[in-house]
């Protein structure tokens, strides 16, 4: 949340160890979203309504400027119940405590909602009747669904008839995140403040299995308070995803400092729960994204938080580059192991790429592991080889195909992994999507950027239609050094009309206990 001109940032952690369990609310303070400072923590487990656990939740800012915290608690029985906090001092502008409310639990589950599956209570949000609403992730009946609530005064809630949104497809919805969203480029929509009726509101649940995150763009129906999808589809499996990657349990917030809405995501490891040990440490949050929606109202674009960008430092410009058939070419930053890069590609004639079966619809990263950065089609692969190694024997590969789909093309976006390290035991997938880029065939652009951060890349495919989370560990990155390519293996030739490239300063991070 942003409050009094600072950004918090509330997630879940173990104070004891570097493996899930234990978990308790940590707490970072930042100006800026880019340094930040470490706190002690805002909420552990004390009382019976928590004693198993402080899992997600919510902050919400109340009209009278008041700061509530609604979160998960896992009590005596291992049932989930929803708790507030509020800040003891509101004066402290760290907001470094929190005092539980006595009230606690707000909200149980009972009649036909699962005990063990009801929890992450999203933002909550002022309605036109002046009532507060609140959306808990939930099984109900066996299948995943959002279960919406109503509340005078922030602290007794009451059921509604019908669940916000629900679907036959899934089991429970995870860290559920319910909002209007804009059609305006890094701008954001205050939940609480009365639109025109006409706004797209966006629902995106967290799924465990597959551990991905997915999202629907529809209508709020604040008569009936039930959510309408602009497509009725039941399948989990056709929704849109916010990231093709290890990208997971994602939550956002309404910046009312620059008035816009930023998403965070948490991509946990892929090395092994022995690794993480010796680290002492497992799991990141990913840069915080702007998110809005596409001029065709289908889709969202997400884009790093402009904030990043005062890390630059150290640019490299290529122009007007063509990369012909198997060329690979170095972009010569100064730390390749933590850079920042944006590409334009000016791609040939599209009536030469190769033929779409629609089978692959069903399994695009399937797909982006068949046909992988070797493979050699006709328009791609082609994109960047970063955290390389000087021979060249481990690599991650970020890349695009184009495919000839009767009167329409295809873009499939993928980042393979699979040579990423010469480490054993290491997860080391392939992750892709096919992208809806409006214009591909009148502009005949296409555009990457990506950011690297030694085991992480995040990667933004068509300004923002397309993300994919990486987890990569060379060891490069321990023994030697790494490097960054634009290649080009399609058999026809791809230009960059512009690659610029930056290394990236480090943020700082600070302790404050008192």
């Amino acid at each position: 949340m942003y409050f009094n001109g600072v950004y918090h940032l509330f997630y879940q952690y173990n104070p004891n160890g570097s493996r899930w369990g234990d978990i308790i609310w940590a707490h970072s303070v930042s100006t800026d979203l880019v340094n930040w400072i470490r706190l002690e923590p805002a909420l552990s487990r004390t009382a019976p309504f928590d004693i198993k656990g402080c899992w997600s939740g919510s902050a919400t800012i109340l009209s009278v400027n008041q700061p509530v915290i609604l979160y998960t608690g896992a009590n005596t029985e291992n049932q989930q119940v929803q708790n507030m906090a509020v800040p003891k001092n509101q004066s402290d502008p760290f907001l470094r405590e929190w005092i539980k409310s006595d009230h606690n639990p707000l909200i149980q589950p009972i009649g036909d909602l699962n005990p063990r599956q009801f929890r992450d209570p999203t933002t909550g949000w002022l309605g036109p009747d002046g009532l507060w609403r609140i959306a808990v992730g939930a099984e109900l009946n066996g299948h995943g669904a959002a279960i919406l609530y109503k509340s005078e005064d922030f602290v007794h809630w009451n059921r509604t008839e019908k669940p916000l949104h629900y679907t036959n497809s899934s089991h429970v919805w995870e860290c559920p995140d319910f909002y209007p969203v804009s059609y305006e480029r890094n701008r954001g929509l205050d939940p609480s403040v009365p639109g025109s009726g006409k706004e797209k509101h966006v629902l995106k649940m967290s799924i465990e299995v597959p551990g991905k995150d997915f999202y629907i763009i529809g209508r709020y129906d604040e008569e009936k308070d039930i959510f309408v999808p602009d497509n009725e589809i039941d399948d989990y499996w056709m929704w849109p995803r916010l990231d093709f990657g290890r990208y997971y349990a994602s939550k956002s917030f309404y910046d009312s400092n620059k008035g816009r809405r930023i998403l965070w995501g948490w991509s946990d490891e892929c090395d092994n729960s022995t690794d993480d040990v010796a680290k002492g440490w497992a799991g990141i949050q990913a840069i915080p994204r702007s998110v809005w929606l596409d001029g065709t109202g289908k889709q969202l674009i997400q884009w790093p938080v402009e904030e990043i960008e005062s890390l630059r430092t150290n640019a490299v410009y290529l122009q007007d580059t063509e990369l012909k058939s198997g060329f690979r070419l170095e972009v010569n930053v100064t730390d390749a192991s933590q850079a920042d890069l944006e590409v334009d590609f000016s791609l040939p004639n599209l009536e030469d790429a190769e033929s779409f079966n629609s089978s692959w619809l069903a399994d695009p990263e399937g797909l982006c592991g068949t046909q992988n950065v070797s493979w050699r089609g006709v328009i791609g692969p082609f994109g960047l080889l970063v955290l390389a190694s000087d021979t060249l024997d481990e690599f991650t590969a970020l890349f695009f195909r184009i495919y000839r789909d009767q009167n329409k093309y295809m873009v499939l976006m993928c980042s393979d992994t699979t040579r990423s390290s010469l480490r054993e035991g290491m997860d080391k997938p392939t992750y892709g999507g096919f992208l809806d880029i409006p214009h591909l065939v009148r502009k005949r652009k296409l555009s990457l950027r990506t950011l690297i951060d030694h085991s992480v890349v995040e990667s933004f495919g068509g300004g923002g239609l397309g993300c994919i989370t990486s987890r990569v560990y060379p060891m490069a990155l321990v023994n030697g050094s790494t490097h960054i390519y634009a290649f080009n293996y399609g058999s026809a030739p791809v230009s960059m009309t512009n690659l610029t490239a930056w290394s990236m300063r480090k943020a700082s991070v600070n302790q404050k206990s008192s």
